[in-house]
């Protein structure tokens, strides 16, 4: 099974840093050009200049972002802006958030994850990756020994046995860290250290598989990087685990918009599509209802929603057996069942001929979790379709992960994002 670690994680000072809030980012991965620079002009001591620093066009191979990172690192730990832990430790992770007029808190454990090839099946991804994304972080991670964002990882424990340890360590104290971050969303850590507890943890969590959730680039980056290194104690990677069980455990959908088709004829697209699916054009009021709809739909059925200038409409698949005749035979049933299979190699790919090459280019093809977003993108033209899918259920990610399957690009939206800057783990600290 999945190992993990206590580690000694670098943690900023609160006496040199008085507002945390304004040093800390989300993960690199969602970060654009402005709000890097945003971030950079925040707080001379942002993780920014770490996680995702500038690029120069005078840049060279002994000047450029990843040298740079080193220098501010050694630098914040010469002067103590950043800290490490006194001793080895594990971290209760509290992420406070509205989802649809609820408050809800996501509970996680922040811990050093061992690395080990997807082959053991003891740690299992659930997406394909790129190396474009591999190759930097690579770079990051050859200059700094560090881990700055942290992998997002599940767990199954329906007891909830390591959530209890945690808590009950934690109850009667305040917070390690609390903040609010811009989103409005708190984020609130506390350091376990406690030897019989780190123990317990530990012994419980070594028994289970971990599941890749969100950070399947950085753990491949970690695992080769422990690999070209070949040294003890460079084999773990900066985790925050949470249990499926967990009730703030919250997926957003991937939704699709589909552009730059030529001689693109929305009426006998309509015709290709009634051949799979019940096309039903919606007139029940704006997109907030059109979307329940879907939802509601959803729960019955393969079901997606359709966005153009004809109109509304939902999609809701007609014969499932008979489609998943038509999508890859190498794949498991537990990829087959998923809705963004069926989106993606019935509707992209086999009728408007976007391949899985394109879908990874994404030449014809745009991602977006705003349903907001993608009406403005089709309204304004930019776009031509956009299709709105349902959210992929927790059990479905662990199905396809153990049929040892991996979804398909862009299934999963995991909400909310961990924060980057809370904890470092610095290899090079033991």
């Amino acid at each position: 099974m999945a190992k993990i670690h206590p580690f000694r994680g670098l943690r900023y000072n609160p006496e040199k840093i008085a507002n945390l809030a304004s040093v800390v980012t989300p993960p690199y991965d969602i970060i654009d050009d402005a709000a890097q620079a945003r971030y950079y002009a925040e707080h001379p001591a942002n993780i920014i200049r770490l996680e995702l620093g500038l690029m120069f066009p005078q840049d060279s191979p002994e000047n450029n972002r990843y040298t740079r990172a080193k220098q501010y690192l050694d630098k914040w730990l010469e002067d103590e802006i950043l800290v490490p832990e006194s001793s080895p430790a594990l971290y209760l992770y509290q992420q406070s958030f509205e989802h649809r007029g609820r408050d809800m808190v996501r509970t996680g454990l922040v811990c050093g994850l061992e690395v080990e090839d997807y082959s053991t099946g003891n740690v299992l991804p659930h997406e394909e990756t790129l190396s474009k994304p591999k190759a930097d972080r690579f770079q990051l991670m050859q200059h700094t020994r560090c881990n700055f964002s942290s992998i997002f990882g599940l767990y199954i424990d329906e007891a909830k046995a390591i959530d209890g340890l945690m808590l009950a360590y934690t109850q009667d104290r305040a917070p390690d860290i609390d903040i609010i971050d811009e989103a409005g969303e708190g984020h609130r850590i506390w350091v376990i250290d406690d030897a019989s507890v780190l123990s317990s943890i530990v012994q419980i969590m070594n028994k289970k598989k971990i599941y890749i959730a969100d950070g399947h680039h950085r753990y491949e980056t970690a695992l080769d990087f422990a690999k070209s290194i070949k040294k003890a104690g460079y084999d773990y990677v900066l985790t925050t685990l949470v249990n499926v069980y967990d009730e703030g455990l919250v997926v957003f959908p991937t939704h699709r918009l589909v552009g730059n088709l030529p001689d693109f004829d929305h009426s006998a697209f309509r015709k290709k599509l009634a051949a799979l699916f019940e096309v039903e054009p919606f007139t029940g009021g704006n997109v907030a209802a059109f979307l329940n709809e879907v939802e509601t739909a959803g729960q019955n059925g393969y079901t997606f929603g359709m966005y153009s200038k004809g109109g509304l409409f939902i999609l809701k698949l007609k014969d499932p057996q008979a489609a998943f005749q038509r999508l890859p035979e190498d794949k498991s049933d537990a990829w087959k069942a998923l809705d963004v299979a069926i989106l993606d190699y019935l509707v992209l790919d086999q009728i408007l001929n976007i391949g899985e090459e394109q879908r990874r280019n994404q030449e014809n093809l745009a991602y977006t979790r705003s349903e907001r977003f993608l009406a403005e993108q089709v309204d304004g033209g930019h776009y031509q379709i956009g299709f709105l899918l349902n959210a992929t259920k927790v059990q479905d990610i662990v199905a396809v992960a153990n049929a040892r399957d991996k979804m398909p690009q862009k299934s999963t939206y995991f909400y909310p994002k961990l924060i980057t800057g809370l904890i470092v783990n610095d290899l090079e600290i033991k």
